[in-house]
Protein backbone atom coordinates (compact mmCIF):
# COMPACT_ATOMS: atom_id res chain seq x y z
CA UNK A 1 0.00 0.00 0.00
CA UNK A 2 1.44 3.33 -0.69
CA UNK A 3 1.80 5.61 1.71
CA UNK A 4 0.37 8.62 -0.57
CA UNK A 5 -0.58 8.74 -4.42
CA UNK A 6 2.05 8.47 -6.64
CA UNK A 7 4.03 11.34 -8.06
CA UNK A 8 3.78 9.81 -11.72
CA UNK A 9 0.15 9.73 -11.64
CA UNK A 10 0.13 13.53 -12.24
CA UNK A 11 1.29 12.35 -15.76
CA UNK A 12 -0.59 8.74 -16.38
CA UNK A 13 -3.93 9.22 -14.53
CA UNK A 14 -6.73 10.51 -15.88
CA UNK A 15 -8.50 10.08 -19.70
CA UNK A 16 -7.71 13.67 -21.21
CA UNK A 17 -4.83 14.30 -23.56
CA UNK A 18 -2.15 14.87 -21.96
CA UNK A 19 -2.62 12.02 -20.23
CA UNK A 20 -2.91 9.72 -23.34
CA UNK A 21 0.00 11.30 -25.02
CA UNK A 22 2.25 10.37 -21.46
CA UNK A 23 1.01 6.80 -21.49
CA UNK A 24 0.99 6.43 -25.83
CA UNK A 25 4.32 7.15 -26.32
CA UNK A 26 5.44 5.04 -23.17
CA UNK A 27 3.84 1.77 -24.23
CA UNK A 28 5.36 -0.10 -26.57
CA UNK A 29 4.68 -3.80 -25.37
CA UNK A 30 4.08 -1.94 -21.74
CA UNK A 31 1.07 -3.95 -20.08
CA UNK A 32 -1.85 -1.35 -19.25
CA UNK A 33 -1.22 -2.07 -15.56
CA UNK A 34 1.97 -0.61 -15.74
CA UNK A 35 0.46 3.00 -15.56
CA UNK A 36 -1.92 1.89 -12.82
CA UNK A 37 -0.71 2.70 -8.71
CA UNK A 38 3.17 0.82 -9.66
CA UNK A 39 5.69 2.92 -9.12
CA UNK A 40 7.77 4.34 -11.18
CA UNK A 41 11.50 3.76 -10.62
CA UNK A 42 14.26 5.48 -12.72
CA UNK A 43 17.64 3.86 -12.46
CA UNK A 44 20.01 6.60 -12.79
CA UNK A 45 23.11 5.06 -14.77
CA UNK A 46 26.02 6.53 -15.47
CA UNK A 47 27.29 3.51 -17.51
CA UNK A 48 29.92 4.49 -20.15
CA UNK A 49 32.55 3.31 -22.56
CA UNK A 50 34.22 6.14 -21.59
CA UNK A 51 33.76 5.71 -17.84
CA UNK A 52 35.78 2.75 -17.85
CA UNK A 53 35.06 2.14 -14.16
CA UNK A 54 31.43 2.36 -14.84
CA UNK A 55 31.44 0.60 -18.01
CA UNK A 56 29.61 -2.65 -16.21
CA UNK A 57 26.88 -0.60 -14.86
CA UNK A 58 24.42 -1.83 -17.48
CA UNK A 59 25.04 -5.24 -16.32
CA UNK A 60 24.04 -4.27 -12.63
CA UNK A 61 21.16 -2.12 -13.94
CA UNK A 62 19.49 -5.29 -15.54
CA UNK A 63 19.66 -6.93 -11.84
CA UNK A 64 18.10 -3.58 -10.25
CA UNK A 65 15.51 -3.86 -12.93
CA UNK A 66 14.46 -7.60 -12.24
CA UNK A 67 14.15 -6.83 -8.21
CA UNK A 68 12.29 -3.25 -9.35
CA UNK A 69 9.66 -5.60 -11.80
CA UNK A 70 9.77 -8.56 -8.96
CA UNK A 71 8.45 -6.10 -6.49
CA UNK A 72 5.85 -4.77 -8.62
CA UNK A 73 7.10 -1.40 -9.88
CA UNK A 74 7.95 -0.16 -13.39
CA UNK A 75 12.14 -0.41 -13.92
CA UNK A 76 13.10 2.53 -16.01
CA UNK A 77 16.97 3.09 -17.22
CA UNK A 78 17.64 6.91 -17.06
CA UNK A 79 21.36 7.59 -18.20
CA UNK A 80 23.20 10.38 -16.85
CA UNK A 81 25.97 11.87 -17.37
CA UNK A 82 29.24 9.76 -16.82
CA UNK A 83 32.68 10.99 -15.69
CA UNK A 84 35.57 9.25 -16.10
CA UNK A 85 38.20 10.29 -13.66
CA UNK A 86 41.28 8.81 -16.21
CA UNK A 87 39.89 10.52 -19.24
CA UNK A 88 37.68 13.94 -19.19
CA UNK A 89 40.05 17.05 -19.53
CA UNK A 90 40.48 19.61 -17.92
CA UNK A 91 39.58 17.78 -14.57
CA UNK A 92 36.22 15.65 -14.08
CA UNK A 93 35.57 17.55 -11.18
CA UNK A 94 34.74 20.61 -13.60
CA UNK A 95 31.43 18.67 -14.73
CA UNK A 96 30.51 17.52 -10.94
CA UNK A 97 28.00 19.95 -10.01
CA UNK A 98 26.86 19.90 -13.66
CA UNK A 99 26.35 15.83 -13.43
CA UNK A 100 24.33 16.78 -10.61
CA UNK A 101 22.31 19.81 -11.59
CA UNK A 102 21.58 17.69 -15.10
CA UNK A 103 20.61 14.37 -12.85
CA UNK A 104 18.46 16.62 -10.61
CA UNK A 105 16.61 18.26 -13.39
CA UNK A 106 15.75 14.85 -15.21
CA UNK A 107 14.40 13.38 -12.13
CA UNK A 108 12.38 16.59 -11.41
CA UNK A 109 11.17 16.66 -15.22
CA UNK A 110 9.79 13.05 -15.84
CA UNK A 111 7.25 10.76 -13.75
CA UNK A 112 9.48 8.66 -11.06
CA UNK A 113 8.59 8.11 -7.82
CA UNK A 114 11.68 6.69 -6.76
CA UNK A 115 15.25 6.42 -8.33
CA UNK A 116 18.29 4.07 -7.93
CA UNK A 117 21.79 5.75 -7.98
CA UNK A 118 24.42 3.58 -9.91
CA UNK A 119 28.02 5.03 -9.31
CA UNK A 120 31.51 4.05 -9.29
CA UNK A 121 33.76 6.57 -10.57
CA UNK A 122 35.44 9.53 -8.34
CA UNK A 123 32.43 12.06 -9.33
CA UNK A 124 29.35 9.93 -10.14
CA UNK A 125 28.42 8.67 -6.30
CA UNK A 126 28.93 12.56 -5.18
CA UNK A 127 27.11 14.04 -8.04
CA UNK A 128 24.43 11.44 -7.52
CA UNK A 129 23.58 12.28 -3.97
CA UNK A 130 23.41 15.92 -4.59
CA UNK A 131 21.05 15.40 -7.25
CA UNK A 132 18.86 13.13 -5.19
CA UNK A 133 19.37 15.39 -2.00
CA UNK A 134 18.23 18.02 -4.55
CA UNK A 135 14.90 16.90 -5.76
CA UNK A 136 14.43 14.88 -2.89
CA UNK A 137 12.48 11.80 -4.38
CA UNK A 138 13.02 7.77 -2.56
CA UNK A 139 16.76 6.80 -3.77
CA UNK A 140 19.12 4.23 -2.63
CA UNK A 141 22.51 4.04 -4.77
CA UNK A 142 24.48 0.94 -5.11
CA UNK A 143 28.07 1.48 -5.74
CA UNK A 144 29.80 -0.26 -8.93
CA UNK A 145 32.12 -1.84 -6.79
CA UNK A 146 36.37 -1.81 -7.04
CA UNK A 147 38.53 -4.12 -9.69
CA UNK A 148 39.92 -7.55 -8.87
CA UNK A 149 43.55 -7.04 -7.86
CA UNK A 150 46.13 -6.80 -10.87
CA UNK A 151 49.94 -8.11 -10.53
CA UNK A 152 52.92 -7.14 -12.24
CA UNK A 153 56.59 -9.04 -11.65
CA UNK A 154 54.90 -11.10 -8.92
CA UNK A 155 53.71 -8.37 -7.35
CA UNK A 156 50.19 -6.85 -6.46
CA UNK A 157 49.50 -3.61 -8.38
CA UNK A 158 47.53 -0.57 -6.77
CA UNK A 159 45.57 0.97 -9.43
CA UNK A 160 46.46 4.68 -9.13
CA UNK A 161 49.30 4.96 -6.34
CA UNK A 162 51.44 2.25 -8.01
CA UNK A 163 51.18 4.79 -11.59
CA UNK A 164 52.40 7.42 -9.73
CA UNK A 165 55.23 5.08 -7.92
CA UNK A 166 55.98 3.57 -10.89
CA UNK A 167 56.39 6.69 -13.18
CA UNK A 168 58.62 8.25 -10.50
CA UNK A 169 61.26 5.35 -10.81
CA UNK A 170 61.04 6.03 -14.17
CA UNK A 171 62.21 9.20 -13.29
CA UNK A 172 64.69 8.42 -10.97
CA UNK A 173 66.11 6.03 -13.61
CA UNK A 174 65.67 2.94 -11.46
CA UNK A 175 63.18 1.70 -13.90
CA UNK A 176 62.88 1.23 -17.38
CA UNK A 177 60.37 3.26 -20.19
CA UNK A 178 59.78 -0.27 -21.39
CA UNK A 179 58.49 -2.37 -18.04
CA UNK A 180 56.70 0.95 -17.39
CA UNK A 181 54.94 0.28 -20.09
CA UNK A 182 54.39 -3.51 -20.35
CA UNK A 183 52.69 -2.68 -16.65
CA UNK A 184 49.65 -1.13 -18.60
CA UNK A 185 48.13 -4.37 -19.00
CA UNK A 186 48.55 -5.50 -15.29
CA UNK A 187 47.30 -2.75 -13.85
CA UNK A 188 43.49 -2.77 -14.87
CA UNK A 189 42.12 -6.89 -14.21
CA UNK A 190 38.99 -6.51 -14.23
CA UNK A 191 35.50 -4.21 -14.58
CA UNK A 192 34.78 -1.93 -11.61
CA UNK A 193 36.83 1.25 -10.00
CA UNK A 194 40.45 1.84 -8.80
CA UNK A 195 41.22 -1.11 -5.86
CA UNK A 196 43.19 1.33 -3.65
CA UNK A 197 41.19 3.73 -1.01
CA UNK A 198 41.43 6.24 -3.53
CA UNK A 199 38.31 8.24 -3.75
CA UNK A 200 36.15 5.42 -6.07
CA UNK A 201 36.35 3.20 -2.70
CA UNK A 202 36.00 5.80 -0.36
CA UNK A 203 32.59 7.54 -1.69
CA UNK A 204 31.48 4.48 -1.94
CA UNK A 205 32.06 3.25 1.72
CA UNK A 206 31.62 6.62 2.74
CA UNK A 207 27.93 6.36 1.21
CA UNK A 208 27.13 3.24 3.24
CA UNK A 209 28.26 5.12 6.33
CA UNK A 210 26.21 8.14 5.42
CA UNK A 211 23.37 6.04 5.28
CA UNK A 212 22.25 5.44 1.68
CA UNK A 213 23.62 2.16 0.53
CA UNK A 214 22.28 -0.78 1.72
CA UNK A 215 24.77 -1.53 4.39
CA UNK A 216 27.09 -4.33 3.75
CA UNK A 217 26.96 -3.91 -0.09
CA UNK A 218 29.78 -1.21 -0.81
CA UNK A 219 33.18 -2.89 -1.40
CA UNK A 220 31.77 -6.05 -3.35
CA UNK A 221 33.85 -5.94 -6.02
CA UNK A 222 32.25 -5.39 -9.04
CA UNK A 223 33.11 -9.02 -10.80
CA UNK A 224 31.91 -10.54 -7.80
CA UNK A 225 28.25 -12.45 -8.16
CA UNK A 226 27.26 -11.22 -4.97
CA UNK A 227 26.94 -7.70 -6.24
CA UNK A 228 24.10 -8.36 -8.70
CA UNK A 229 22.25 -10.14 -5.76
CA UNK A 230 22.89 -6.70 -3.96
CA UNK A 231 21.61 -4.62 -6.72
CA UNK A 232 18.60 -7.41 -7.22
CA UNK A 233 17.58 -6.89 -3.59
CA UNK A 234 18.46 -2.90 -4.18
CA UNK A 235 15.63 -2.39 -6.58
CA UNK A 236 13.08 -4.45 -4.67
CA UNK A 237 13.68 -2.05 -1.98
CA UNK A 238 13.81 1.14 -4.03
CA UNK A 239 9.82 -0.30 -4.32
CA UNK A 240 9.50 0.08 -0.69
CA UNK A 241 10.95 3.23 -0.63
CA UNK A 242 8.20 4.78 -2.50
CA UNK A 243 5.48 3.18 -0.65
CA UNK A 244 7.35 4.61 2.73
CA UNK A 245 8.32 7.94 1.25
CA UNK A 246 11.75 7.50 2.68
CA UNK A 247 13.10 10.09 0.93
CA UNK A 248 16.27 11.55 1.78
CA UNK A 249 15.02 14.36 3.94
CA UNK A 250 13.47 12.03 6.25
CA UNK A 251 16.77 10.21 7.31
CA UNK A 252 19.35 12.44 6.71
CA UNK A 253 20.89 13.99 9.62
CA UNK A 254 24.15 15.60 10.83
CA UNK A 255 24.36 12.15 12.41
CA UNK A 256 24.71 10.58 9.38
CA UNK A 257 27.79 12.69 8.36
CA UNK A 258 29.28 12.13 11.84
CA UNK A 259 29.27 8.08 11.66
CA UNK A 260 30.72 9.16 7.40
CA UNK A 261 33.48 11.26 9.04
CA UNK A 262 34.23 8.77 11.18
CA UNK A 263 34.76 6.26 8.90
CA UNK A 264 36.51 8.60 6.73
CA UNK A 265 39.20 8.39 9.07
CA UNK A 266 39.25 4.48 10.02
CA UNK A 267 39.62 3.47 6.62
CA UNK A 268 42.21 5.74 5.51
CA UNK A 269 39.84 7.64 2.68
CA UNK A 270 40.93 10.20 0.20
CA UNK A 271 40.94 13.69 1.22
CA UNK A 272 38.86 14.04 -1.74
CA UNK A 273 35.35 13.31 0.20
CA UNK A 274 35.69 16.50 2.38
CA UNK A 275 34.95 18.49 -0.73
CA UNK A 276 32.12 16.09 -1.50
CA UNK A 277 30.58 15.50 1.78
CA UNK A 278 30.52 19.08 2.11
CA UNK A 279 29.01 19.56 -1.02
CA UNK A 280 26.41 16.81 -0.25
CA UNK A 281 25.59 18.68 2.96
CA UNK A 282 24.60 21.71 1.77
CA UNK A 283 22.22 20.26 -0.57
CA UNK A 284 20.24 18.91 2.30
CA UNK A 285 20.50 21.81 4.26
CA UNK A 286 22.92 19.91 7.43
CA UNK A 287 24.92 22.07 9.25
CA UNK A 288 28.49 20.91 8.32
CA UNK A 289 31.69 22.61 8.25
CA UNK A 290 35.34 21.46 7.24
CA UNK A 291 35.85 21.96 10.83
CA UNK A 292 33.86 18.98 11.57
CA UNK A 293 35.92 16.96 10.13
CA UNK A 294 38.88 17.56 11.93
CA UNK A 295 36.64 17.82 15.33
CA UNK A 296 35.12 14.27 14.76
CA UNK A 297 37.74 11.95 13.18
CA UNK A 298 40.99 13.97 14.06
CA UNK A 299 41.68 11.43 16.67
CA UNK A 300 39.60 8.23 15.06
CA UNK A 301 41.81 5.32 14.20
CA UNK A 302 43.13 4.09 11.06
CA UNK A 303 41.96 0.06 11.30
CA UNK A 304 42.92 -0.91 7.27
CA UNK A 305 45.84 -1.29 5.94
CA UNK A 306 45.23 -0.71 2.54
CA UNK A 307 46.95 1.05 -0.01
CA UNK A 308 48.03 4.22 -0.79
CA UNK A 309 48.38 4.51 3.51
CA UNK A 310 49.51 0.55 3.62
CA UNK A 311 49.95 -2.44 1.86
CA UNK A 312 46.54 -4.29 0.60
CA UNK A 313 43.76 -3.81 -1.53
CA UNK A 314 40.12 -3.57 -1.64
CA UNK A 315 39.72 -7.20 -2.52
CA UNK A 316 41.62 -8.12 0.20
CA UNK A 317 39.20 -5.38 2.23
CA UNK A 318 36.44 -7.65 1.17
CA UNK A 319 37.91 -11.25 1.84
CA UNK A 320 38.74 -9.80 5.35
CA UNK A 321 35.15 -9.06 6.95
CA UNK A 322 34.51 -6.08 4.96
CA UNK A 323 33.20 -2.60 5.67
CA UNK A 324 30.68 -2.96 8.66
CA UNK A 325 33.72 -4.93 10.69
CA UNK A 326 35.89 -1.68 10.20
CA UNK A 327 32.85 -0.21 11.80
CA UNK A 328 32.33 -2.50 14.29
CA UNK A 329 35.76 -1.85 15.89
CA UNK A 330 34.50 2.03 15.91
CA UNK A 331 30.98 1.19 17.04
CA UNK A 332 31.49 3.58 20.03
CA UNK A 333 32.59 6.16 18.04
CA UNK A 334 29.44 6.24 15.71
CA UNK A 335 25.93 8.13 16.42
CA UNK A 336 23.77 5.17 17.02
CA UNK A 337 20.49 7.35 15.96
CA UNK A 338 21.75 7.89 11.93
CA UNK A 339 19.13 5.92 10.64
CA UNK A 340 20.15 4.07 7.03
CA UNK A 341 17.22 4.13 3.84
CA UNK A 342 16.44 0.64 5.12
CA UNK A 343 14.97 2.74 7.56
CA UNK A 344 17.21 0.94 10.60
CA UNK A 345 20.29 2.97 12.29
CA UNK A 346 23.76 1.98 10.69
CA UNK A 347 24.87 0.40 14.37
CA UNK A 348 22.14 -2.51 13.77
CA UNK A 349 23.88 -3.92 11.26
CA UNK A 350 27.04 -4.33 13.05
CA UNK A 351 26.57 -7.27 15.81
CA UNK A 352 27.75 -10.45 13.16
CA UNK A 353 31.02 -8.33 11.55
CA UNK A 354 33.47 -9.84 12.17
CA UNK A 355 37.15 -9.61 11.32
CA UNK A 356 38.97 -12.67 9.36
CA UNK A 357 42.54 -11.26 8.23
CA UNK A 358 43.89 -8.83 11.38
CA UNK A 359 46.57 -7.94 8.30
CA UNK A 360 44.12 -6.12 6.44
CA UNK A 361 41.63 -4.89 8.88
CA UNK A 362 43.35 -4.43 12.36
CA UNK A 363 41.46 -4.26 15.86
CA UNK A 364 41.10 -1.19 17.64
CA UNK A 365 43.47 -2.11 20.46
CA UNK A 366 46.35 -2.62 17.07
CA UNK A 367 45.51 0.47 14.87
CA UNK A 368 47.89 1.48 11.82
CA UNK A 369 47.90 4.53 13.34
CA UNK A 370 46.13 5.66 16.45
CA UNK A 371 44.84 9.16 14.84
CA UNK A 372 44.69 8.70 11.38
CA UNK A 373 41.75 11.36 10.51
CA UNK A 374 42.19 14.79 8.55
CA UNK A 375 43.77 17.95 10.06
CA UNK A 376 42.50 21.16 9.12
CA UNK A 377 44.52 23.92 9.28
CA UNK A 378 44.68 27.29 9.25
CA UNK A 379 47.08 30.23 9.15
CA UNK A 380 47.88 33.28 7.30
CA UNK A 381 48.63 31.15 4.17
CA UNK A 382 45.13 29.32 4.44
CA UNK A 383 42.66 32.17 6.24
CA UNK A 384 39.66 29.99 5.86
CA UNK A 385 41.16 26.36 6.02
CA UNK A 386 43.44 24.02 4.48
CA UNK A 387 43.47 20.27 4.92
CA UNK A 388 46.40 17.27 4.85
CA UNK A 389 45.73 13.43 5.31
CA UNK A 390 48.69 12.80 7.94
CA UNK A 391 48.48 9.25 7.72
CA UNK A 392 49.51 9.83 3.84
CA UNK A 393 52.20 12.00 5.14
CA UNK A 394 55.83 11.34 6.10
CA UNK A 395 56.00 12.01 9.72
CA UNK A 396 59.17 14.07 10.01
CA UNK A 397 57.35 16.67 7.85
CA UNK A 398 54.12 17.15 10.12
CA UNK A 399 56.11 20.43 11.23
CA UNK A 400 58.64 21.64 8.61
CA UNK A 401 59.94 25.32 8.11
CA UNK A 402 60.75 25.51 4.51
CA UNK A 403 62.00 27.75 1.74
CA UNK A 404 58.90 28.27 -1.11
CA UNK A 405 59.72 27.51 -4.56
CA UNK A 406 56.51 28.61 -6.33
CA UNK A 407 54.76 27.80 -9.50
CA UNK A 408 51.97 29.63 -11.24
CA UNK A 409 50.52 26.84 -13.12
CA UNK A 410 50.46 23.19 -13.75
CA UNK A 411 51.98 24.30 -17.18
CA UNK A 412 54.64 26.42 -15.17
CA UNK A 413 55.32 23.50 -13.04
CA UNK A 414 56.10 21.11 -15.98
CA UNK A 415 58.20 23.11 -17.57
CA UNK A 416 60.38 23.64 -14.82
CA UNK A 417 60.45 21.45 -12.22
CA UNK A 418 63.23 18.81 -13.73
CA UNK A 419 65.80 22.00 -15.09
CA UNK A 420 68.07 21.12 -13.52
CA UNK A 421 69.57 24.76 -12.36
CA UNK A 422 66.15 24.87 -10.21
CA UNK A 423 67.21 26.37 -6.69
CA UNK A 424 65.37 23.73 -4.42
CA UNK A 425 66.57 21.03 -2.12
CA UNK A 426 64.80 18.60 0.22
CA UNK A 427 63.54 21.32 2.41
CA UNK A 428 62.39 23.35 0.43
CA UNK A 429 58.66 23.48 0.14
CA UNK A 430 56.80 23.29 -3.26
CA UNK A 431 54.26 25.81 -3.80
CA UNK A 432 51.61 25.29 -6.64
CA UNK A 433 48.81 27.77 -7.53
CA UNK A 434 46.02 28.39 -9.86
CA UNK A 435 44.44 25.21 -9.23
CA UNK A 436 41.56 25.87 -6.96
CA UNK A 437 37.47 25.84 -8.44
CA UNK A 438 37.55 29.26 -10.12
CA UNK A 439 41.50 29.47 -11.39
CA UNK A 440 42.11 25.94 -13.28
CA UNK A 441 39.23 25.48 -13.10
CA UNK A 442 37.44 22.79 -11.52
CA UNK A 443 40.13 22.24 -8.88
CA UNK A 444 41.81 19.29 -10.32
CA UNK A 445 44.06 16.54 -8.99
CA UNK A 446 47.55 18.11 -8.94
CA UNK A 447 48.55 19.07 -5.60
CA UNK A 448 50.79 15.93 -4.89
CA UNK A 449 53.25 17.34 -7.36
CA UNK A 450 55.98 14.80 -8.35
CA UNK A 451 59.38 15.76 -6.82
CA UNK A 452 62.21 16.96 -8.97
CA UNK A 453 63.96 14.63 -11.09
CA UNK A 454 66.97 15.96 -9.42
CA UNK A 455 66.38 14.80 -6.25
CA UNK A 456 64.83 11.64 -7.05
CA UNK A 457 67.94 11.32 -7.97
CA UNK A 458 69.48 11.66 -4.93
CA UNK A 459 67.41 9.26 -2.82
CA UNK A 460 64.57 12.25 -1.88
CA UNK A 461 60.91 10.77 -2.04
CA UNK A 462 58.68 12.94 -0.36
CA UNK A 463 58.63 16.84 0.40
CA UNK A 464 56.06 19.29 1.57
CA UNK A 465 53.84 20.32 -1.23
CA UNK A 466 50.84 23.19 -0.54
CA UNK A 467 48.18 23.80 -3.04
CA UNK A 468 44.76 25.25 -3.60
CA UNK A 469 43.91 22.16 -5.67
CA UNK A 470 43.31 18.67 -5.21
CA UNK A 471 45.28 15.38 -4.48
CA UNK A 472 43.90 12.02 -6.08
CA UNK A 473 42.42 9.53 -3.44
CA UNK A 474 44.91 7.02 -4.92
CA UNK A 475 48.20 9.36 -4.37
CA UNK A 476 51.00 9.93 -1.25
CA UNK A 477 52.73 12.00 0.67
CA UNK A 478 53.30 15.58 2.67
CA UNK A 479 50.73 17.29 0.60
CA UNK A 480 48.51 20.27 1.99
CA UNK A 481 45.59 20.75 -0.14
CA UNK A 482 42.41 22.80 -0.92
CA UNK A 483 44.17 26.11 0.42
CA UNK A 484 41.05 28.14 0.61
CA UNK A 485 40.84 31.31 -0.71
CA UNK A 486 42.06 29.76 -3.53
CA UNK A 487 44.53 32.03 -5.41
CA UNK A 488 41.97 32.70 -8.32
CA UNK A 489 39.82 34.51 -5.34
CA UNK A 490 42.23 36.68 -4.43
CA UNK A 491 43.65 34.30 -1.67
CA UNK A 492 47.48 35.00 0.26
CA UNK A 493 48.34 32.15 -2.02
CA UNK A 494 48.63 34.54 -4.89
CA UNK A 495 50.95 36.62 -3.38
CA UNK A 496 53.83 33.85 -1.95
CA UNK A 497 56.93 34.46 -3.74
CA UNK A 498 59.93 32.20 -4.03
CA UNK A 499 62.05 32.36 -1.27
CA UNK A 500 59.75 33.37 1.25
CA UNK A 501 59.80 30.98 4.41
CA UNK A 502 57.08 28.65 4.85
CA UNK A 503 56.00 27.13 8.43
CA UNK A 504 54.01 23.73 8.34
CA UNK A 505 52.79 22.97 11.90
CA UNK A 506 50.70 20.06 11.65
CA UNK A 507 49.98 18.99 15.35
CA UNK A 508 49.08 22.72 16.26
CA UNK A 509 46.71 23.16 12.93
CA UNK A 510 49.01 25.68 11.39
CA UNK A 511 50.23 26.94 7.72
CA UNK A 512 51.65 30.24 7.62
CA UNK A 513 54.41 31.81 5.24
CA UNK A 514 56.37 34.29 7.75
CA UNK A 515 56.22 37.49 5.61
CA UNK A 516 54.51 40.37 7.58
CA UNK A 517 50.79 40.73 7.37
CA UNK A 518 51.04 44.65 5.87
CA UNK A 519 53.61 43.26 3.42
CA UNK A 520 52.15 40.52 2.33
CA UNK A 521 48.74 42.32 1.56
CA UNK A 522 50.69 45.29 -0.54
CA UNK A 523 52.44 42.75 -2.62
CA UNK A 524 50.92 43.17 -6.34
CA UNK A 525 49.78 40.07 -7.58
CA UNK A 526 51.96 39.32 -10.31
CA UNK A 527 51.25 39.38 -14.56
CA UNK A 528 52.33 35.25 -15.01
CA UNK A 529 50.26 33.97 -11.88
CA UNK A 530 47.07 36.35 -13.35
CA UNK A 531 47.84 34.29 -16.68
CA UNK A 532 47.64 31.23 -14.95
CA UNK A 533 44.14 31.53 -13.98
CA UNK A 534 41.21 30.53 -15.86
CA UNK A 535 39.00 33.47 -17.81
CA UNK A 536 36.64 31.37 -20.14
CA UNK A 537 34.44 33.01 -22.24
CA UNK A 538 30.98 31.18 -22.41
CA UNK A 539 29.56 27.56 -22.15
CA UNK A 540 29.54 25.64 -18.63
CA UNK A 541 33.25 26.94 -17.45
CA UNK A 542 31.97 30.38 -17.70
CA UNK A 543 28.47 29.59 -15.77
CA UNK A 544 30.96 27.60 -13.30
CA UNK A 545 33.87 30.24 -12.71
CA UNK A 546 31.20 33.03 -11.83
CA UNK A 547 28.97 30.94 -9.68
CA UNK A 548 31.57 28.31 -7.95
CA UNK A 549 32.29 28.36 -4.14
CA UNK A 550 34.96 27.49 -2.65
CA UNK A 551 36.92 24.33 -1.30
CA UNK A 552 35.78 24.98 2.28
CA UNK A 553 32.28 24.95 1.59
CA UNK A 554 32.50 21.63 -1.17
CA UNK A 555 32.65 24.02 -4.21
CA UNK A 556 29.16 23.91 -5.64
CA UNK A 557 28.13 26.27 -7.86
CA UNK A 558 26.10 29.17 -5.11
CA UNK A 559 22.86 28.79 -6.78
CA UNK A 560 22.35 24.40 -6.45
CA UNK A 561 23.09 24.99 -2.72
CA UNK A 562 19.57 23.58 -1.27
CA UNK A 563 16.69 22.05 -2.31
CA UNK A 564 13.74 22.24 -5.28
CA UNK A 565 12.08 18.96 -4.11
CA UNK A 566 9.95 17.23 -6.91
CA UNK A 567 7.25 19.28 -7.92
CA UNK A 568 6.90 20.79 -11.54
CA UNK A 569 4.01 22.88 -12.13
CA UNK A 570 2.85 22.68 -15.80
CA UNK A 571 2.14 20.17 -17.68
CA UNK A 572 3.90 20.01 -21.17
CA UNK A 573 1.74 20.33 -23.81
Amino acid sequence: MMATELRSSAWYSGQDRNAYIHRAWMRRGVPDSAFRGRPQIAIANSASDLTPCNAHLDEVAQSVKNGIYEAGGIPLNLPVVSLGETQVRPTAMLWRNMMAMATEEMLRANPIDGVVLLGGCDKTIPALLMAAASVDLPAVVVPGGPMLTGHFRGKALGCGTDVWRLSEEVRAGTLSEALFTTSESSMIRSKGHCNTMGTASTMALVAEALGTVVPGVAGTPAPDARLLEAAHDTGRLAVDLVARDRRPSTFLAKANFHNAIVALAAIGGSTNAVVHLLAIAGRLGVDLTIDDFDRIGADVPLLVDLQPAGRHLMDDLHRAGGFLAVLREVRDLLDPAALTVTGRPLVDYLDDARIWDTEVITPRAQPLVAAAGISVLRGSLAPRGAIIKPAAASPHLLRHRGRAVVFDSIEDFHARVDDPDLDIDADSVMVLRGCGPMGYPGMPEVSNMPLPKKLLEQGVRDMVRICDGRMSGTAYGTVVLHVTPEAAADGPLARVRTGDWIELDVPNRRLDVDVPADELAAREIGAATRDGFADPRRGWERLYVDHVMQADTGADLDFLVGSSGSKVSRESH
